[in-house]
């Protein structure tokens, strides 16, 4: 098949599954030609059967805000008539979804009948799609999808809630590509692991953009009390509009020297192999891919029991979850996994086990299923 798969190219959860999929989908012989704006940050090497096709905006004095779902249109119709692309796959509805959709109906008059397939992945529906200006656009999007698939029940449940959905939706869980997190430098691994806890302490880590809805100051407290009493030393990764309150509030706490914060970072695989924990305390999560990413390395993970979560991360097996904002539970939860080596040993194997649920050879020949009917 000829997939053009229309994404964000940031390292937000939506392009990273976007961009893992079609790059999947490519070794298995599909033709796949990524949209965007800008290229995806993990579209990094050479790949065969891969085009990338770049969207580019109208700059004009008149226009305030460029007309980016406009640009966006016509690329979709320009690769789908020249790369004679089969279908495409949408990856967050705003605008991609609506812009999908109107790319069609052009198609259309150029005797082309081209089917999309649409993807929901959290905030385009439990946030910005909720609002006013856009629910009555992303509704009709949805429903004149040709297939509509979300990552968990519970967004699944959300966009049922909020949205007057008249289309079937399919639950396909997102994935992870174990062989990206096996440890085979593990000369290289274990000097960074000396370089920032030389004296043998826990690593603590977490990955994300950095919006409130991430609750990083959560982590931050958790970490001020757990490392009283268990050495420990906090990463961050990751860089967004918190940053400057969390470096603030490291220097409250006095917990500065015990925290490294990276920034962004092209791969989360070598930071969470030497992480003994991750957390994700977020206010809401549609599945949380960073959680899934730190099971398959082999590292529990401590996060809140909201959204999509409960799904991912298996509470008193693969880590614990707790009530959003819950500081006191989280601090207890974390100390039962890193106070004792044997217990910390025992909940690495199980995240690495229960993570298996979720291996890209599962997954994918869902997303081909999908493909196949609406072609059909």
């Amino acid at each position: 098949m000829k997939i053009g798969i229309v994404l964000y190219p940031t390292f937000g959860g939506s392009g990273v599954v976007a961009t893992e999929l079609g790059k999947a989908l490519a070794r298995k012989g599909h033709e796949i030609h990524f949209i965007s704006y800008n290229q995806p940050v993990r579209l990094n090497n050479f790949h065969p059967n891969i085009r990338y096709h770049e969207v580019r905006p109208f700059h004009y004095p008149l226009f305030d805000y460029q007309p980016y779902e406009l640009a966006l249109t016509s690329k979709i119709v320009d690769v789908a008539r020249y790369e004679n692309l089969d279908l495409l796959h949408v990856h967050y509805a705003i605008p991609h979804a609506s812009a999908a959709y109107f790319a069609q109906q052009i198609l259309k008059t150029h005797d082309l009948d081209i089917p999309f397939v649409t993807t929901l992945h959290g905030t385009d529906i439990t946030l910005v799609g909720k609002h006013p200006s856009f629910e009555p656009v992303i509704t009709f999007s949805i429903n004149n999808s040709n297939a509509v698939t979300v990552v968990s029940e519970s967004l699944k449940n959300d966009t049922l809630t909020h949205f007057r959905i008249k289309k079937d939706i399919k639950v396909i869980p997102n994935f992870v590509e174990h062989s990206m997190y096996t440890k085979e430098n593990s000369k290289g691994l274990e000097r960074k692991k000396v370089e920032i806890a030389p004296n043998g302490e826990k690593i603590i880590s977490h990955i994300s953009n950095f919006r409130r809805v991430k609750r990083i100051e959560d982590i931050v407290r958790v970490f001020a009390k757990v490392s009283a009493k268990v050495p420990s030393k906090l990463v961050l990764a990751g860089d967004g509009p918190e940053r400057y309150k969390i470096e603030q509030l490291c220097g409250e706490l006095k917990v500065c020297h015990n925290v490294e914060m990276l920034g962004n970072v092209q791969s989360s695989a070598d930071l969470l192999s030497i992480s003994d924990l991750f957390m994700l305390p977020s206010e809401t999560e549609s599945f949380g891919l960073a959680a899934l990413e730190a099971l398959a390395s082999g590292v529990p993970v401590i996060s809140s029991n909201a959204g999509g979560l409960p799904e991912v991360n298996k509470h008193g097996y693969s880590g614990f979850l707790s009530e959003v904002g819950d500081i006191e539970d989280m601090v207890t939860n974390t100390l039962k996994i890193l106070s004792n080596d044997e217990d910390l040993a025992q909940f690495k194997q199980n995240a690495y086990d229960h993570s298996l649920n979720y291996q890209l050879d599962k997954i994918l020949p869902e997303y081909e299923k999908v493909y196949e009917e609406v072609l059909a």
